[in-house]
């Protein structure tokens, strides 16, 4: 039996081991559209889903897949933790 698409959820092909996720499904098209872990997009019809050995997986935990090419300075500044200087902002402005 095979699997339904459903959008968000997430798939693993157990003939090549790729996780990828359901990010469009047109029913009426018969068209699935798929993004792979590692960030590729893909789309299949209906009867190529259907002849794929699929099963139903959860969302992987590293959510850094689909960005390889990422490195610490793309997070942002971890190093030094900002705070404003005036803690009670813009409200104090008004009577």
């Amino acid at each position: 039996m095979a699997v339904r698409p459903t959008i968000g959820a997430w798939y693993k092909n157990l003939e090549d081991g790729s996780l990828f996720e359901v990010v469009a499904y047109d029913e009426d098209d018969g068209t699935i559209e798929v993004q792979h872990f590692e960030s590729e997009i893909e789309e299949f019809d209906m009867d190529s889903w259907e002849e794929m050995p699929l099963e139903a997986t959860s969302e992987p935990e590293d959510w850094s897949g689909p960005f390889d090419d990422l490195v610490q300075d793309d997070m942002g500044d971890t190093e030094n933790i900002r705070t404003p200087e005036n803690w009670s902002g813009p409200i104090n402005e008004f009577d």
